[in-house]
């Protein structure tokens, strides 16, 4: 008999979770996630305050999709309640950088000098705040959240200078 491959995920209080058609929606104070889960042999189930990931195939695929289905409903229930908040800094010695953001893109000026500006893309509801030589970016959405992070890191990514002595840039600091 083939032993079921199994993981619980706890829904918070004050958090809210329906799963219609491969389709996992969770609510809670902060706002809406919403994700399509689907991968053939692999059941997710609500019960009661807790959601079941679980596949009876043993192959090691399935044990890793079943896995990281839990962790993905684990940062949704997380970022509903909590949110996820990533501090960067900007650090320029050479060439005073100036930052804004401008609707949907975080507009980079003055990069080591240069004369035409470095757009990095702001992904799906994420907020990004600038106060000083500190970036906030925060979301409800890890993966937007860590992405819109990302884009603003590589558009600073020094190229044709020695890194030990052109230091500028907007690096990460700290994720909660």
């Amino acid at each position: 008999m083939a032993k079921e491959i199994k993981e619980i995920v706890e829904i918070a209080p004050k958090v809210t979770v329906s799963y219609e058609n491969h389709i996992l929606t969770v609510k809670g104070p902060k706002g809406q996630n919403v994700r399509e889960l689907y991968f053939p042999g692999i059941d997710i189930s609500i019960n009661g305050s807790e959601i079941v990931v679980d596949t009876e195939n043993q192959k090691k695929q399935f044990k890793a999709m079943v896995g990281t289905y839990a962790s993905h409903i684990t940062n949704m229930i997380q970022g509903v309640t909590d949110g996820f908040e990533y501090k960067m800094t900007i650090v320029y010695s050479h060439f005073p950088m100036q930052t804004k953001v401008n609707g949907k893109e975080f507009v980079i000026s003055n990069f080591l000098g240069e004369k035409k500006p470095r757009i990095a893309k702001i992904v799906g509801e994420t907020t990004v705040k600038i106060s000083g030589n500190s970036v906030t970016v925060t979301g409800i959405n890890k993966e937007d959240v860590g992405q819109t992070t990302a884009n603003i890191e590589q558009k600073t990514k020094i190229k044709r200078f020695d890194p030990r002595v052109f230091q500028d840039g907007i690096y990460v600091v700290n994720k909660s």
